[in-house]
């Protein structure tokens, strides 16, 4: 793709969101019991191609069980307020009816407890005694210190994530720097890092040996990392250039690496977009986050947003559409888009004539923008 001329000193290359693009028709068209959505990380099988995101107002233990249930994965946030308090019920109760200036008060001080880790055991053994896969996140620069009781806690899946995640972090305060492969390959379960939003940036994280790669920058509705910091490529410019990335890693290494789209999916139609730019699965905030059982009672925010020094991110109001299974798979009551997710997704595929995930990966596109 040429790039485009901003200046005399500098060029850029034209990028595009998913609201930019269209998926095309097939020849053929199927029916919907024919559609198969699910997909495999690593040893694990889900039915739907959607993760929750790890934020505390998406998800909690008792909602990371009724999603798996449904076939789906709920990412517990295991530096958030389920790892620092007994009781976050009654913080997020409070949060919820608080004034803004208030709310933000509370939260600061809710998030300067320190992250316990008898917590990330008891949290993660509910989910698990409620038969489902327990994954959890946290970001780079605790994953070392937090090592030894995320192994102890007999996670399932890890998914390391932070604004920007790069394979080697490098800091003057600390004789070694932080280096993931290393990290990845000594832990003993699969690991999915992120984000990032190039195709270098992809295959570096590809080559830590992780099973599943995050794709996106600030693409998220509570986010505002591109305005603040200026950094972001649109979601499936990002996408299809990790999916570039990916294929120069599987020639190589014969490893197909998983590709997670995060950020920027409100409805059914955005997550087939995703896919058939080459993402596996997506990960979903604030569809979840309108759920009448989500633990943020109506209002959204990820852990950026309480940064101590610089807040990137919003508190947003999300009013309830319904409950966490009509988010999921229905029925819909009305065409925002924002409850059946499987439902859109599997109908798009039918109408498509694509069968299964990677079918639909394969789908052509068009630039409707």
């Amino acid at each position: 793709m040429s790039n485009i001329e901003i200046g005399m000193g500098k060029d850029a290359r034209r990028a595009y969101g998913l609201d930019d693009i269209t998926i095309v028709p097939n020849r053929r068209t199927r029916d919907l019991d024919d559609v198969d959505t699910s997909w495999e990380l690593d040893a694990f099988r889900f039915e739907v191609p959607i993760m929750a995101s790890g934020m505390d107002s998406v998800v909690s233990p008792a909602t990371a069980v009724a999603l798996g249930e449904m076939g789906s994965v709920g990412t517990l946030n295991l530096e958030g307020l389920w790892t620092r308090h007994d009781d976050p019920e009654a913080i997020l109760s409070d949060v919820a009816v608080l004034p803004d200036d208030e709310a933000w008060a509370r939260l600061r001080q809710a998030y300067a407890e320190p992250v316990r880790p008898e917590l990330i055991r008891d949290r993660v053994k509910e989910i698990r005694a409620g038969g489902q896969v327990s994954c959890g996140a946290v970001t780079p620069h605790r994953v070392e210190a937090l090592a030894d009781a995320l192994v102890a806690a007999e996670l399932d899946l890890l998914v390391i994530g932070g604004t920007v995640v790069s394979a080697e972090h490098v800091t003057k305060g600390h004789p070694e720097p932080l280096n993931l492969k290393t990290f990845v390959r000594r832990l003993d379960i699969p690991v999915v890092v992120g984000g990032c939003s190039s195709y270098r940036a992809a295959l570096h994280l590809m080559r830590t040996g992780a099973a599943g790669i995050l794709v996106g920058v600030g693409a998220g509705s509570s986010s505002s990392t591109r305005r603040i910091l200026g950094m972001g490529v649109p979601q499936a410019t990002a996408i299809a250039d990790a999916r570039a990335a990916r294929m120069r890693h599987l020639d190589e290494t014969g490893v197909d690496v998983h590709l997670i789209s995060d950020g920027g999916v409100r409805t059914g139609g955005d997550i087939a977009k995703a896919i058939a730019c080459g993402a596996d699965a997506v990960m979903v905030g604030a569809p979840f986050a309108a759920a009448t059982e989500a633990p943020g009672r109506g209002w959204h925010w990820g852990l950026a947003a309480v940064h101590a020094d610089l807040p990137r991110g919003a508190r947003l109001r999300v009013p309830p559409v319904g409950t966490l299974a009509e988010v999921l798979c229905g029925p819909a009551r009305d065409d925002s888009g924002g409850t059946n997710l499987v439902g859109a997704l599997r109908r798009t595929m039918a109408l498509t004539g694509y069968a299964s995930v990677k079918e639909l990966q394969k789908a052509d596109l068009v630039v409707s923008a």
